[in-house]
């Protein structure tokens, strides 16, 4: 039996590690297969405070794990692919082990849509990003790209003319999905243009992003672009599938909550399995921060 079972190890998971470890509740951590979160990811990171020079991605998430195994918290790389909270102890089955639990803090994350081509694969982090708050400094006067139409994608192309010298934004129908007021505020921007009708059908590069190959949806026609970046803005998955049914999700799938807490007494979250604002390490972490002392409370006042 377990006092805390946390489910996740991003940026959120491992805080929330740290702080239930230090706070003498042993935490469990069944950080999944492809442990680390998105960071894993990511190249350089230069946002996260504390890192003057910045520093690699997974370097971070290692330190990050090393801190928590210091204070005692077991870490085990294995999916979780079911829960039971219909009663207490909870049941967590990750694999074929079954584990119980007073308390659980879900921090499973949110993973990108990605286009899904190979190449674009290949150089995540080498110029093809889903995040422009993170990586858009890295292309100062810099011609890039971004794919989406939404409101999200109009804000991240906004906000990389602070730094791009052009930013065409390629979107598959003749016009936008996004509000009113984020596509006037998009038109208006003389650093943004548009391809209208057409997708990304290959991303150019080798160890870099170098361009990209764009097919018109109406024509069928294919013409290369040179851009350093790209920026793939056509949402997120919060990783939320094992859970449909045992707690109340949105309807886009994130977990809905009252600060920490789920509509589960004992269950809390953290990170972007229900942030879908912020998805930021840093806000990440500082989630992770609040579900540990929510549980310790919890446990606290529960005597358990």
């Amino acid at each position: 039996m377990h006092k805390v079972v946390i489910i996740g190890s991003g940026p959120a998971g491992l805080t929330a590690a740290l702080y239930t470890a230090r706070a003498n509740l042993n935490p469990l951590v069944l950080g999944g297969l492809e442990w680390g979160g998105q960071l894993m990811l990511t190249t350089e990171v230069e946002n996260y405070p504390g890192f003057i020079d910045g520093i690699n991605g997974p370097d971070l998430m290692e330190n990050f794990k090393k801190q928590a195994e210091r204070f005692g918290a077991e870490i085990i790389n294995s999916n979780v692919t079911s829960v039971d909270f219909s009663k207490k102890p909870f049941k967590i089955i990750a694999g074929e082990n079954s584990y119980e639990s007073q308390a659980v803090i879900i921090a499973t994350g949110a993973s990108a849509r990605w286009l899904g081509l190979e190449n674009e694969q290949k150089l995540i982090g080498k110029g093809v990003s889903s995040c422009a708050t993170c990586d858009g400094f890295f292309f100062k006067d810099k011609e890039i790209a971004l794919v989406g139409g939404g409101d999200s994608a109009m804000e991240e192309a906004l906000f990389l003319t602070k730094f791009a010298s052009k930013v065409t934004v390629v979107h598959r129908r003749d016009k936008l999905r996004a509000s009113k007021i984020m596509q006037d505020r998009a038109f208006k921007n003389d650093k943004i243009e548009f391809v209208w009708n057409s997708e990304i059908e290959d991303v150019l590069g080798d160890t870099t992003v170098t361009g990209i190959k764009i097919k018109n949806l109406q024509t069928n026609e294919s013409t290369t672009k040179d851009v350093s970046g790209l920026f793939v803005a056509i949402g997120h998955i919060p990783n939320t599938g094992f859970l449909k049914g045992h707690v109340d999700l949105n309807e886009n799938g994130y977990v809905e909550s009252k600060g920490t807490q789920s509509n589960i007494d004992g269950v809390f979250v953290a990170g972007d399995v229900y942030d879908f604002r912020y998805r930021q390490a840093v806000t990440a972490a500082g989630h992770g921060c609040e579900a540990a002392i929510d549980v310790e409370k919890y446990i606290e006042i529960n005597g358990l």
